[in-house]
């Protein structure tokens, strides 16, 4: 079976590499590490010995996500998360493919985490393999590393990259071989240039998706090596403990990547995983940004212009407020009399067009303030319910006039966006369990 043709989709104007090989069902999607470039999967014979046999009765497509092998850089001023999750979504779209087994390799596990939960209709099943939600220590979070650290650890991978000298942490069993340390050495220095590369590797570091994993509803297998230097003990465990149908195997050896070591024994696993679960039927729960606006003092506003102007008025604002959700791929669910309520499928769109609106909204003489949070929704009879729309709105009732406020689930997942957070304190939200930790938007 000879490698398949490397092919481009755009999602705007960035374009994302992908490849197809195979016939039958289901469809997998594989999304290789950002160190291995799709282009070179193929000149690894054990890789691609696992890959074809993955694609024995199965149409396999595989994709570099932006900013790693032949797709475009990651954008810039974007959310780096939402540009991984939307190419993965425009290669799915590309290739006619409705439903997919998704399988991800350590670091590009975390954007196929927020694919499954944000678009729960088009993932079958889900393998992540080496995976981890969140890199770095939390009081909540023991087995991460320490934040203090990561400059030196990010530091270490620049310097290493391009020499195969990772190759003696990450696949300790083949490090010897000269011919794979050689191949390992090609991948690094076209997976992008040290700096760049080290730019990556933090971002992939430094997010946290844990949010995400209790929306998850695919079938999840979760896979590591207990001798894995990377992804330390703990990770795997914790999100087995969230996602509400996983399953964790362990497995032993020292190695970080699949296609080392105990090959045969992953392969097995994986198809067994695969073939063991039916294309699904997902409800209508899914991972949302929710975003609440309100115009400040609309009462004294309405009384001093009366019925017919402040109608009038009205219909502006809301007129306004669909153009802009509807150009960042948002939906209106509805007016709520004197603002909106509207979802986006990541944090980053739905920070755009709060912040746009705020301004726009004074061209009619009228300030907004506007609160966001990203939880699970479910959509029914043209509204949306859960425990993230009443969050959002509580935290809107916090902001000042023209102020947007978030929820302390939203930074994380805007992590290279360029879009700055203020923390504004710890809040007790009405009705709603806990503290909750709110920001201000700048920039």
């Amino acid at each position: 079976m000879a490698a398949p043709p490397t092919r481009y989709v755009y999602d705007g104007q960035d374009a994302i590499a992908y490849q197809v090989l195979g016939e039958g069902s289901p469809d997998v999607l594989y999304v290789p590490t950002a160190m291995v470039p799709i282009d070179l999967l193929w000149d690894e014979p054990v890789l691609a010995r696992g890959l074809r046999r993955l694609a024995g009765g199965r149409r396999l497509v595989v994709a570099d996500l932006l900013g790693a092998g032949s797709s475009d850089p990651v954008p810039v001023q974007e959310s780096v998360m939402q540009a991984w999750a939307d190419g993965l979504v425009a290669v799915l779209d590309e290739a006619d493919s409705q439903q997919v087994s998704l399988i991800a390799m350590a670091e590009s596990g975390v954007p196929a985490l927020l694919l499954a939960a944000t678009h729960p209709q088009r993932v079958r099943s889900l393998v992540v393999d080496a995976p981890f939600a969140r890199f770095l220590w939390a009081p909540d979070h023991p087995c991460g590393l320490p934040e203090q650290v990561l400059p030196a650890y990010v530091e270490a991978f620049r310097r290493a990259v391009g020499s195969a000298a990772l190759l003696d942490r990450f696949a300790p069993s083949r490090a010897g071989d000269p011919y794979f340390r050689a191949w390992w050495g090609r991948c690094e220095r076209l997976a992008g240039g040290p700096t760049y590369f080290a730019r990556l590797v933090r971002l992939f570091l430094s997010t946290d998706v844990r949010p995400a994993l209790p929306t998850i509803q695919a079938p999840t297998l979760l896979l590591r090596r207990r001798g894995d230097w990377h992804v330390r003990d703990g990770h795997a465990a914790a999100m087995a403990a969230q996602i509400p149908d996983a399953t964790l195997v362990e497995q032993d050896g020292p190695d970080h990547v699949w296609f080392s070591g105990a090959d045969e024994e992953w392969l097995t696993t994986v198809e067994q995983f695969l073939d063991g679960h039916q294309a699904t039927t997902t409800s209508r729960r899914v991972l949302a940004t929710v975003l609440f606006t309100d115009i400040v003092g609309s009462t004294e506003r309405a009384a001093a212009l009366g019925d017919d102007q402040w109608a009038n008025l009205l219909e502006a604002h809301d007129s306004l407020a669909r153009r802009h959700v509807t150009s960042f791929r948002g939906c209106v669910v509805k007016s709520t009399g004197d603002g909106i309520l509207a979802t986006f499928d990541g944090p980053g769109r739905a920070i755009a067009c709060a912040t746009e609106m705020t301004h726009a909204v004074q061209e009619l003489g009228l300030h907004i303030r506007a609160g966001l949070h990203t939880g699970e929704v479910e959509p029914t009879d043209g509204d949306v319910h859960g425990i993230a729309v009443h969050v959002a709105a509580r935290i809107m009732a916090l902001a000042e006039p023209d102020e947007v406020l978030v929820s302390s689930a939203v930074p994380p997942l805007l992590l290279g966006s360029g879009v700055t957070f203020q923390e504004r304190g710890t809040h007790v939200l009405k009705g709603m369990p806990d503290q909750w930790t709110v920001y201000g938007v700048h920039g």
